[in-house]
């Protein structure tokens, strides 16, 4: 079923390897299986994420790569290279193990493109997130590891011109931020890692499709910014801002519109969108912030009442056991290779340990065969 499923991703039919994917419930028990099939099953999840960005699925493309491709342990998830040691703790045996299951070169999937993929999805999702965030109390991250990228480089004191694929994602995302979508679509779509992708006229098909998806995007930007600064705003105009045609304008203001993030109307009339003015009175903040402290103390309530309810040995057992049933990329990736933890261990720190079991801290790890 996974090789499969990877066929049908290899041929850029997302939909039915999404189904076969979905109506397997292979991502249920995966972390029961043995190594090898994990690392099937991360490569699977790679492809099919490579796939869903060669379709335009920009949403799909970051919920198969985000997990596979955070972190420094995306060559042990594919078995394209050893993990990394500290001195002290190689373990020669594993080792051993670790190169047998090392898949050959030529069915190497490339790093720094399944990275652009991931880099490019999580930008276009997270750019308008940003801006929209800061001007609404809905606070959400779609991708904590793109967000923590460009905070690390906006506390750069200097930071010199972008060399490799992520400095170029970074640079672009910041020009999209900043209304410039014509010099972050050039920095993109000049990468020289479209060119990897294997077939004809392919790479030219996804250098199109992400400056269209930059176009979208900045439009949807740029209404999230600005719009409490006008009254009304004409369909032409927007068309002549981002090059777009009438008919994806119009589809993309009207989901904004469906979705609250644009308050307003169409005036079929003229062709142009009235924007209302909704700030909310004193007596609404003070609701909203009722609410949210409502909210907290409902779940500072679950934790109390999980804490009182866990206090016998099997229950703090189980949770002491929980590291072995680890989910990764997808939702069901990874295989913990020696960082698993032993049945001997005394449950979380800051709780009642078990007896017996350590003293309330993490238990000592234990090499995975």
């Amino acid at each position: 079923m996974l090789c499969r499923i990877y066929h049908h991703a290899l041929h850029d039919r997302f939909h039915e390897a999404r189904d076969l994917l979905l109506m397997s419930h292979i991502q249920d028990n995966i972390t029961d299986a043995d190594i090898p099939t994990q690392i099937l099953f991360n490569r699977m999840m790679a492809q099919l994420g490579l796939c869903a960005f060669r379709c335009g699925l920009v949403w799909e493309a970051h919920a198969c790569l985000s997990e596979i491709c955070t972190g420094s342990r995306t060559k042990e998830l594919l078995a394209q290279g050893l993990q990394s040691f500290r001195y002290g703790e190689r373990d020669l045996e594993q080792e051993r193990l670790e190169r047998r299951r090392q898949v050959p070169y030529h069915m190497h999937i490339n790093l720094d493109l399944l990275e652009t993929c991931h880099l490019v999805s999580a930008m276009l999702l997270e750019v308008p997130n940003m801006v929209n965030s800061r001007l609404s109390d809905r606070k959400r991250m779609v991708s904590k590891a793109f967000r923590k990228l460009l905070e690390f480089h906006e506390r750069l004191v200097f930071e010199g011109p972008p060399e490799n694929p992520r400095d170029h994602v970074v640079a672009a995302a910041k020009l999209l931020a900043q209304g410039s979508w014509r010099k972050s679509a050039e920095l993109l779509v000049g990468l020289p890692v479209w060119d990897l992708f294997p077939g004809a006229n392919v790479s030219q098909r996804v250098k199109s499709m992400v400056q269209h998806k930059i176009q979208v995007e900045a439009l949807r930007t740029y209404l999230l910014a600005f719009s409490a600064e006008y009254d009304s705003v004409s369909l032409a105009r927007l068309m002549k801002m981002f090059d777009l045609d009438e008919k994806t304008v119009h589809s993309v203001v009207s989901k904004m519109m469906i979705n609250e993030e644009l308050q307003g109307a169409w005036d079929q009339s003229s062709q142009a969108i009235v924007l209302y003015k909704t700030e909310r009175s004193s007596l609404q903040n003070l609701a909203v912030q009722y609410s949210d402290k409502l909210s907290q103390i409902v779940e500072n309530n679950e934790r109390m009442m999980d804490l009182c309810s866990g206090t016998n040995k099997e229950e703090w057992g189980n949770r002491g056991n929980r590291g072995d049933g680890r989910r990764g990329a997808g939702g069901r990736i990874g295989f913990s290779a020696g960082n698993r933890r032993g049945d001997n261990q005394g449950g979380r720190g800051g709780f009642r340990p078990r007896r017996g079991g350590g003293s309330g801290g993490r238990g000592p790890r234990q090499q995975r065969q």
